[in-house]
């Protein structure tokens, strides 16, 4: 494994390969990605373990969809049972995953405390769909001071974990040299990756608008509401597709690299 330095415009590319890669296989991937959240969402109902449970499994599903893309990308039809392939790799990768996923969940929950210390439990509850957004929760002071908080001590988490679970899967790091390898690959390929997150930005903003559009034309505004959530649904599919170029392009490994 060796780091890989890319140029700013390769993040439009990986959103265009996660594009690309999700119409070769639409149904193996939108369904795998709706079986991801489906159980993301099941898992995060179980009383008081929910939530450290689903992040745990958070980084071992990740790769499953990643191992999913390379699948596709290589003509194949990815079954549902590529999810778990983290779990599927012997008890070694088993208990890396695992570790893996508890220094996640533990990341994950430090930040949502220390936002539920800044108001109380606002954002916490808005964040994990535990309440509604009003007005005047939005326009809050401490809101704002709980929202800022979390993304400080989120952001850099999901820089850790972005490559994490696959440098640990395919290279065979540990899990915290997965992570430094992880956040470093993102700091030294900065401007491809804010390329890339600006071109999801716009894929969302021009998604809206169309649907919008749409809406207004047919004189069914209510209709951009019915598609605008199964939309981004798809599009959220789509930028976990486009997540295994990330990892493919930032190192040199042992993963057959294929092309489009």
């Amino acid at each position: 494994m060796k780091l890989k330095l890319v140029p700013a415009r390769t993040g439009a590319t990986w959103v265009k390969l996660g594009m690309q890669t999700f119409f070769k296989q639409p149904l193996a991937l939108a369904g795998l990605f709706f079986i991801f959240m489906a159980l993301m969402s099941l898992v995060t109902m179980l009383p008081i373990v929910g939530l450290p449970l689903a992040m745990t499994l958070l980084p071992a599903v990740t790769l499953g969809l990643m191992a999913a893309t390379r699948e596709a990308t290589q003509g194949k039809f990815p079954m549902p049972l590529i999810l778990f392939t983290a779990f599927r790799a012997g008890p070694a990768k088993m208990r890396a995953m695992l570790t893996l996923g508890v220094m996640y969940a533990a990341g994950f929950l430090f930040a949502m405390g220390a936002s539920y210390l800044m108001d109380g439990g606002g954002f916490a509850q808005l964040y994990l769909g535990g309440s509604a957004p009003t007005p005047e929760l939005l326009q809050s002071a401490d809101f704002q001071s709980a929202m800022w908080v979390f993304i400080s001590l989120h952001l850099p988490l999901s820089l850790m974990f972005w490559h994490a679970p696959a440098l640990l899967f395919w290279d065979d790091l540990p899990p915290l040299k997965s992570m430094f390898f992880s956040i470093v690959a993102c700091f030294r390929n900065f401007w491809a990756f804010t390329w890339f997150g600006l071109a999801w930005m716009g894929a969302i903003v021009v998604a809206i608008f169309a649907i919008g559009t749409l809406g207004t034309l047919l004189g069914n505004p209510a209709l951009s509401g019915v598609m605008l959530f199964p939309a981004l649904m798809l599009l959220a599919s789509m930028f976990f597709t486009s997540l295994y170029f990330t990892y493919r392009d930032c190192f040199e490994q042992a993963v057959p690299k294929t092309t489009l």
